[in-house]
């Protein structure tokens, strides 16, 4: 079978790299999936300077290039869409075409959080993830965040639950 050149991969209507046919209506949800400036990561940024905390965003010099950095704290967040990463929550099903494609695409993203979180460790960093189902839930991020960095929060505005000091 003979390959599609590269330019031509992904165009409506031209085989993908299995050799199947890619629709409009996929070309257009795959361009639509970005990876950073998420919502859930929105949420989990917006949260974090409300607290107090001031971050740096995809360091390139870290492995894994973690969402959420914390210099002065030694820590990154990294915030994992449920499906991409495989939470244990409803959101982490597997789709019903391709069954087989998905399973190792989804298996080896698993396999590169892990590697990369032992990487970072390694290199003396803390690593605090945060699944896209958690960020309904403010409060728990707040704690997590803080019971890593060994900190309080500095806001007075901002309920006592969040801002309430480590032991």
């Amino acid at each position: 079978m003979s390959r599609q050149s590269p330019d031509k991969i992904g165009e409506p209507g031209v085989s993908d790299d299995h050799g199947l046919p890619v629709s409009e209506q996929r070309s257009s949800n795959m361009r639509a999936v970005q990876s950073g400036d998420t919502k859930p990561e929105l949420i989990v940024r917006k949260l974090l300077h409300a607290m107090g905390f001031r971050f740096r965003l995809r360091r390139a010099d870290l492995p894994g290039k973690p969402d959420i950095v914390l210099p002065r704290y030694q820590t990154v967040v990294f915030v994992h869409g449920c499906f991409w990463h495989r939470h244990t929550c409803k959101r982490a099903s597997i789709p019903k075409t391709r069954t087989e494609f998905w399973e190792a695409k989804l298996a080896g993203n698993v396999a590169r959080d892990r590697r990369v979180i032992e990487e970072l460790r390694a290199l003396g960093w803390r690593v605090v993830v945060i699944w896209e189902c958690e960020t309904r839930s403010p409060l728990a991020i707040a704690e997590r965040v803080m019971v890593a960095t060994g900190r309080a929060c500095t806001n007075p505005t901002l309920p006592a639950i969040v801002c309430r000091a480590i032991p």
